[in-house]
């Protein structure tokens, strides 16, 4: 069994293919040189197709399709694009798509995709043409919850983390970058929200209760039971068991000086007991960096009960970069390894689900996003 990872950055896009002891890495790549690159995935039910959400000053967002593992590229025929707006109203236009997501598996051609402003989209024909969903993108109370488009992250507020139920492909998940956690049971057509037992940041004097002050960072539903779901959140990190409807904030047993606050995570493909995040200075400026300059990576193998730091083969001081929400994951080996990139443009892997680390790659662009997918 090999490993290839497919990695975005700020600057284009490369893939690394490991032997299957993933001590050898080819690099192929780069792809897109200079455009942004804010997600590729290559499709795991056909372990070919791959789709690229880029954006350039000139060419503006689209999305790009290969269906030889990126030896050739086409442009998507119709990309992501909000609804025309009625005369006389203000309309939206979408300044990149931000996350992909493959559909079920017995869905070969679908795929899903969330853009910034915040739009959810879908693609019945594997990535050529796309079309929003009126229930989301055109609803009221949704764009309310939205917010302006100047709020949230420096360049935009992100829908994301579109997660399938690998058990029914007409339930669906996403997180709004402001907004909240939402679900639906009908493919999509209607929606509830999921923020019971969350918290808001303390001192701005925003209503627990309303959506919108809610913000998500990254969803990862467990493989091994997808009834649960992990969340790292703007407020802490939090677990939500299915049937039940309150998260419960598991961040609280992390070690107080370094606090839950973060973008990023991953679970274990078979343990729905183990996860791990990356921590981020999370205090009152924000500095998005690694707390006191010293990178780790923390897991949890009871569900949040205890965490463990993890970061043998680290810098140990004057590490400032961090890692963002997409810029974490693991393969499915029988000794799971781990993956992230960085903001200063490093790739990391570990062989032994984090015990021991090593920089693979360096001088990249900024890392935006990481997926991995045996072969």
């Amino acid at each position: 069994m090999t490993t290839m990872l497919q990695v975005a950055t700020r600057k284009g896009a490369w893939m690394f293919r490991a032997d299957a002891n993933r001590k050898t890495w080819a690099v192929d790549g780069p792809h897109f040189l200079g455009h942004i690159i804010s997600h590729m995935v290559l499709d795991p039910r056909d372990k070919t197709t791959l789709l690229a959400a880029t954006k350039t000053g000139h060419l503006g967002p689209t999305i790009f399709r290969s269906v030889d593992e990126g030896r050739t590229w086409n442009e998507a025929a119709q990309p992501p694009a909000f609804a025309k707006a009625p005369e006389g109203e203000t309309g939206r236009a979408v300044d990149h798509t931000f996350w992909l997501t493959p559909a079920h598996g017995n869905e070969p051609d679908v795929w899903y995709a969330g853009t910034s402003p915040q739009g959810l989209f879908r693609s019945d024909d594997g990535g050529v043409t796309w079309t929003g969903f009126p229930s989301v993108n055109d609803d009221k109370q949704f764009r309310e919850w939205m917010g302006s488009e100047k709020d949230g992250t420096p360049d935009g507020p992100k829908l994301h983390s579109i997660t399938i139920d690998t058990r029914d492909p007409n339930h669906l998940y996403f997180g709004m970058s402001g907004g909240g956690v939402h679900e639906s049971l009908d493919r999509g057509k209607t929606w509830r929200t999921l923020i019971n037992g969350m918290e808001v940041p303390e001192g701005f004097g925003f209503d627990v209760t309303k959506p919108d002050f809610h913000d998500p960072h990254c969803l990862r539903m467990c493989p091994s039971n997808p009834d649960r779901i992990y969340q790292q959140n703007h407020s802490g990190i939090y677990r939500i068991d299915r049937p039940s409807d309150t998260w419960v904030r598991i961040g609280r047993n992390m070690p107080p000086a370094v606090g839950d606050i973060g973008f990023t995570m991953t679970v274990h493909p078979r343990d729905e007991n183990t996860a791990w995040v990356f921590p981020m200075d999370g205090t009152q400026v924000w500095p998005r960096t690694s707390p006191d300059g010293k990178p780790a990576v923390y897991v949890t193998r009871n569900g949040g009960e205890t965490w463990q730091r993890q970061d043998s083969g680290m810098p140990t001081q004057q590490a400032w970069w961090t890692v963002k929400r997409q810029a974490m994951c693991c393969d499915t080996h029988e000794a799971v390894g781990l993956y992230f990139g960085t903001t200063s443009g490093e790739l990391w892997m570990s062989r032994d689900e984090g015990k021991n680390w090593e920089c693979m790659a360096r001088h990249l662009p900024e890392i935006y996003a990481i997926e991995a997918l045996n072969l």
